[in-house]
């Protein structure tokens, strides 16, 4: 249900990363059953392993928007809580907001904050989200601060599939300079390309914050063949809500899958940033699925995702097909 260049394989794709991409194919997705049917609230990886038959296609899927409490540990406790929260309401897949356990410390620029980087995979968090995805069967986006080595820093997001292998990271790309959101003081761009991730829910892709402005990546993630893609986010109230309900399901619109849009809230002590919330998602029509989430508490949204859409928009709406890359060289010219 996607499409991709003729002939093309994975390797085929520049952005494609052997680190960051299972070579098997995707693992499987929830399948709607009749209501008479009371499905176990596990999780799609307990439905694998059952072995119940596939009818129509759905990826039950989650987000998870935080308020810093006002260390880590605790923050780290609240999103374990709210994952299985979302396995038991029977998500596949969940999300965290970007920089999870932490506050948002671009507002200011200290060195102190560095003390928060770990290393991904071989972190501690990454460790115990490979165990929480493993108990509840879930696969988990998990945005950190990474370490690659001492100095070397990236906003990066681990995925873990729901067995509780590590699957491979993304590393932000785009990085703003701005007052409220100093991340060049803190991380290098992402060098990591545009992966795609076959997990248990299916191929997903993740875009970090400030990434989702720039349409480059939203399409090299669609010609990789993803299916939801998350942008976990730390966006403030003045700047840029006005674009939050237009942007990502523009994205979805425009690249013909489904995109998780996640914002942490409240206004933390080291600026006034005001995160909003809102967390939602939007499906390849450009349509809210469901109501978003609230804009001043924490949230666990989930919602069901219709795969068959993907085939429904894409014969509709022939982007991939019509698209021009040989009329594009200006575009990656510096």
């Amino acid at each position: 249900m996607t499409s991709r260049r003729p002939g093309a394989t994975p390797q085929d794709w520049p952005w494609h990363t052997a680190s960051s991409a299972r070579a098997t194919p995707a693992a499987g997705v929830r399948h709607a059953r009749p209501a008479a049917d009371v499905r176990p609230k596990m999780g799609l990886y307990a439905d694998q392993q059952e072995g119940r038959t596939p009818m129509a296609e759905i990826v039950r899927a989650g987000l998870i928007q935080q308020r810093w409490t006002g260390d880590k540990d605790s923050m780290i406790a609240a999103a374990v809580n709210h994952i299985q929260t979302a396995a038991s309401d029977g998500a596949a897949v969940v999300c965290l907001q970007e920089l999870f356990y932490g506050p948002y410390f671009c507002q200011v620029q200290d060195a102190d904050y560095y003390s928060y980087t770990e290393a991904i995979p071989d972190g501690p968090t990454t460790r115990l989200l490979q165990d929480v995805a493993r108990q509840h069967g879930i696969v988990i986006i998990a945005p950190m601060y990474e370490e690659e080595h001492p100095g070397i820093y990236y906003n990066t997001a681990a995925v873990i599939d729901a067995d509780g292998s590590y699957l491979g990271k993304y590393r932000k790309t785009h990085l703003p300079q701005v007052k409220g959101f100093w991340e060049k003081f803190y991380f290098r761009p992402g060098n990591l390309g545009y992966p795609v991730f076959d997990t248990a829910a299916g191929r997903i892709g993740v875009y970090i914050c400030y990434d989702r402005h720039f349409p480059e990546g939203w399409r090299a993630l669609g010609l990789a063949g993803a299916r939801i893609v998350f942008n976990p986010s730390a966006t403030s109230r003045g700047l840029s809500q006005y674009l939050w309900r237009l942007e990502q399901p523009a994205a979805a619109v425009a690249n013909e899958y489904f995109v998780g849009a996640i914002n942490r809230v409240g206004i933390e002590p080291l600026g006034d940033n005001d995160f909003y919330g809102q967390t939602y998602f939007a499906d390849p029509r450009g349509q809210l699925v469901g109501d978003a989430a609230a804009d001043d508490k924490d949230e666990v949204l989930v919602r069901d995702l219709d795969m068959e859409q993907l085939a429904e928009v894409r014969n509709l709406w022939q982007f991939y097909r019509d698209r021009r890359p040989d009329a594009y060289g200006p575009l990656v010219q510096p």
